[in-house]
Parts: C-alpha cells; structure tokens; sequence
C-alpha cells in the first residue's frame, strides 16, 4: 500500500513530469492573475467605486452619488449603443440599396446582351455567349476578366 501511494498523489502520478510541469503552468497564470487583479485595485484612485462594488457607504449621500455615477455611466453605455445601431442600420439600408442599384445595372446588361446577340454575325466566336462565359478568366492581379478575342470562322468550300 505504501508503494502505491508513493506512486499515487492526490489521484495523480507522482512520476509523471508532464503532469507536474501541467500544474506548475496552472499555479503560475492563476498567482500571475491575482496579481494583476490586486493591482488593478490598488491603481484604482476612485475610492467610491470601489465602495460601490463592495456596497458599502459611510452616508446615504454617499450611496446616492455613487449610484447616480453608475446609472450615469449606464445610461451612456446605453447611448452609444443606440447610436452604434441607428450606424447599423445606415449602413444596411445602404448596402440594400447598392444591391438593388446592381441588380438593375446587371438586368439592363443583360437585357442589352440579348439584343445584340441576335446582331453578331454566325460565323463568329461571340455568337455563343455561354461559350465566351465559360471561356473567360477572371484575372485576380488586374482585377477584370480576360475574355477571348473576337474570331470570325470563314469556312471555304471545296
């Protein structure tokens, strides 16, 4: 029994280094966070605030002007984010309408497409639009697409 206690610790192996190396990085971040913690209470120069966190107040004004603080800093929290959304929603309904704008811009190219195709001639390559489309490359460098050269197909009979 005292051998297996010996290699069993706290419910752990007591040979293991990783296991041990483990718990050493736990108990340094968890001493590291209570410093900071200790420091950041100590830096804090507003006694009452710390009061306010600890509910506890010499007088009633006391109370009063340090809940009065933190309903002040509540009810601006409380304005910036209405205005954080009234720019949410700006901006939406700005996109929206960027959106609607291409899509009739994307309609009346397409529109157009049609009626000149019925113009261009047989015999050349842009007679096909879905041959071009699946013929054209999108170029990432320039930022367009690179689409084939016009060809006219002159057939010569025999």
């Amino acid at each position: 029994l005292q051998m297996l206690e010996q290699q069993v610790v706290g419910g752990e192996q007591a040979q293991n280094k990783d296991l041990k190396e483990k718990h050493k990085r736990r108990k340094k971040y968890a001493d590291e966070r209570r410093l900071q913690l200790v420091a950041a209470l100590q830096e804090s120069n507003e006694d009452s605030s710390e009061r306010a966190l600890l509910n506890v107040y010499d007088s009633i004004q006391e109370e009063v002007r340090a809940k009065s603080r933190m309903l002040e800093k509540l009810q601006a929290a409380e304005t910036e984010i209405k205005d954080l959304q009234l720019e949410l929603g700006l901006e939406k309904m700005d996109y929206l309408s960027t959106i609607r704008r291409q899509e009739r811009d994307l309609m009346l190219c397409q529109q157009l497409l049609d009626q000149v195709q019925s113009l261009v001639r047989r015999d050349c390559n842009y007679s096909n639009l879905e041959k071009i489309r699946r013929e054209s490359i999108w170029d990432e460098e320039s930022g367009c697409w690179k689409i084939p050269e016009p060809v006219i197909q002159k057939t010569h009979l025999p």
